[in-house]
């Protein structure tokens, strides 16, 4: 379809009207960046109530040390572009937005990463939501899940951060488990808040299943006769669970049914 003479000189009125505008506006900033002062600094943690890893005063002397705080400069000279980039070579920041307002204040909006688990050990770091490294506050301590042991980065941020994934998302074992240690042969352990038994869990494939039979011994089991009854709790075999005491024979509960106490049948292991 053609267009008429009238709608194409409309056409090209509005693109002249908004190029016009556009200039206008990139003048009058230009003239606003030439004459507004910077009076203010506002940082706006985002996410102060959950976490604490950095304060707007730390933020303020990061900028302030490498020459670019923009208190009492002039809009013209200030770069929120650098102030961004700057601020996130910080390993405790998550993402800055930085601009400047028309009264004199510029405004720096920080999201802080989110600490998951803490490796304790040779070195202590934090494992964040995002799966990267992050390093141990000085002035928040984040209660979170405390891996130690021999824990290699690479296994941190893998299998660690997809088993204290899962341990997070099921009410009972986010309740149930305090600590989880890795021995040097890399054979993983867990420390429970109830009960004396540490659980050895093995490598951490397949871990799903080996929690959810440990969770059925614990439901039909040891709320009857008790959880301070074993040591030692192993789920490494395949089919079944040995429980130890130190100087008495182990129970083994294999995969359909046995006999605790001559008197208690576990099913469907």
């Amino acid at each position: 379809m053609k267009l008429s003479i009238v709608t194409k000189v409309l056409i090209a009125l509005c693109a002249v009207s908004i190029l016009g505008y556009t200039v206008y506006m990139a003048w009058q900033s230009s003239d606003s960046d030439r004459t507004i002062i910077c009076t203010t600094l506002d940082v706006d943690m985002k996410d102060n109530a959950q976490i604490r890893l950095i304060s707007e005063s730390e933020i303020a002397k990061i900028l302030e040390a490498k020459g670019i705080n923009p208190v009492s400069q002039k809009y013209s000279a200030i770069s929120t572009e650098n102030i961004e980039n700057e601020l996130l070579k910080n390993k405790m920041i998550r993402t800055v937005q930085c601009y400047k307002t028309t009264s004199g204040k510029v405004i720096v909006e920080v999201t802080q990463r989110i600490p998951k688990f803490l490796i304790v050990g040779n070195e202590s770091y934090y494992v964040d939501s995002d799966r990267k490294l992050m390093p141990v506050s000085l002035n928040y301590a984040a209660y979170v899940p405390v891996v130690s042991g021999r824990v290699i980065k690479s296994m941190a941020t893998r299998q660690i951060f997809d088993f204290v994934n899962y341990l997070e998302k099921d009410t009972f074992w986010n309740a149930q488990i305090e600590q989880i240690y890795i021995r040097e042969d890399l054979i993983v352990e867990l420390i429970p808040r109830v009960g004396n038994a540490v659980i050895i869990l093995g490598r951490f494939d397949n871990f799903e299943k080996k929690l959810r039979n440990l969770h059925q011994l614990y439901t039909q089991a040891f709320n009857v006769i008790g959880w301070n009854r074993y040591d030692k709790i192993d789920l490494q075999f395949q089919g079944q669970i040995v429980c130890t005491k130190t100087g008495t024979k182990p129970m083994i509960i294999k995969r359909d049914t046995v006999v605790v106490n001559d008197s208690l049948s576990i099913k469907k292991i």
